[in-house]
């Protein structure tokens, strides 16, 4: 009988539910814990080796005891998950063939278990030697996915038009605002650091950037920049942001609801939005969305993100932490700007 190899597999794990913004000691690195490396006869299950992790703010809305989200709660005790890239070593599922390289929603951990489900967001990923391969989780990915349907399929924009995109320099707002350019819109952004503001202006392509936390008044900050108003808004920090922003939207005017990165709590905020009445007299449209309910024009996102790269039309930034250990800290550092773009964990190299 064949010796199936067993071996340690470290993984986080969520230990309590959080409402405010996670710390990193609500998680914890759990070592010990072993994994054989094979797929159980028939259990219909793949198993991966996980290369790269995604840290995404959405994560934080998992992390509390609520029920009633698009997605459930993680589990106190139990590992976390998120968006990852991992290659098959064994397989159970005639769909998933040892040696392919796999993105979608895995744990975080050395090696998981899979079954394939809808909820997994599941797709094989063909190496391109162009592209690096941790960008099937942020350009190619999720956050870059996010981008694409929310500028084109929420915000509808038209050439000439004024855009303003909060977070500018994160896994979103950076292709955002270069999606925009490509548009032949007129692009602002804002970042909570000066390196960030260089990189918008300098090497993203952004018309104009400013430092928010340098600003005692965001209306005159947005006023300043927009002294004609703003056609295009890709929120994706809510709060006094937001608020400012439906001071200066043109009539007819889209906000883009993508996150709200800046709330203290996703369950109870004491600070409410002051200035939608603005809303009604401009006949703005303002419009939550999720990714996932556009998969249908993932494909055509795939073909022209990937086209813009190779041609140099677009730049992607990265920020890496190596090693699962990193994980909570890298996560953490979302809800601070502490990331400089896409925020990535390079658990294991091949």
């Amino acid at each position: 009988m064949e010796e199936v190899a067993v071996v340690e597999n470290k993984k986080v794990i969520l230990k309590k539910y959080v409402d405010g913004i996670p710390a990193e000691t609500d998680m914890e690195v759990k070592m010990g814990d072993t994994i054989e490396l094979k797929a159980p006869k028939g259990s219909s299950c793949f198993l991966v080796r996980n290369l790269y992790l995604s840290c995404d703010p959405y994560m934080r809305g998992r992390m509390r005891d609520f029920h009633g989200s698009y997605l459930p709660p993680f589990l106190p005790g139990q590992r976390i998950e998120g968006f990852g890239l991992a290659r098959v070593i064994d397989s159970d599922d005639p769909n998933y063939t040892p040696g392919e390289l796999i993105c979608g929603i895995t744990g975080w951990e050395e090696y998981s278990l899979l079954r394939s489900s809808n909820e997994l967001q599941l797709r094989k990923i063909q190496l391109d030697d162009a592209i690096p391969l941790s960008y099937h989780l942020g350009l190619l990915g999720m956050a870059g996915f996010t981008a694409y349907a929310g500028f084109y399929e929420i915000c509808s924009p038209k050439k000439g038009e004024s855009v303003f995109v909060s977070a500018a320099s994160g896994a979103v707002g950076q292709l955002v605002g270069q999606l925009a350019k490509l548009n032949g819109c007129y692009v602002v952004g804002s970042a909570g650091s000066k390196q960030k503001v260089d990189l918008l202006k300098n090497k993203l392509g952004f018309d104009e950037a400013f430092n928010y936390k340098e600003e005692a008044d965001l209306d005159a900050a947005l006023k300043r920049h927009f002294p004609e108003g703003i056609n295009i808004y890709f929120d994706n920090v809510g709060g006094s942001m937001l608020d400012a922003a439906l001071l200066n939207m043109k009539v007819r005017g889209r906000i883009a609801l993508c996150g709200m990165v800046s709330l203290q709590s996703l369950s109870s905020s004491s600070q409410g939005i002051n200035n939608l009445y603005n809303a009604i007299p401009k006949r703005v449209r303002l419009e939550g969305f999720l990714q996932s309910d556009y998969v249908h024009i993932f494909p055509q996102f795939l073909e022209h993100v990937k086209g813009y790269y190779k041609e140099g039309k677009i730049v992607y930034i990265e920020d890496m932490s190596e090693g699962l250990e990193l994980a909570p800290a890298a996560l953490v550092g979302l809800f601070s700007g502490q990331n400089v773009g896409k925020q990535v964990v390079w658990v294991a190299k091949e």
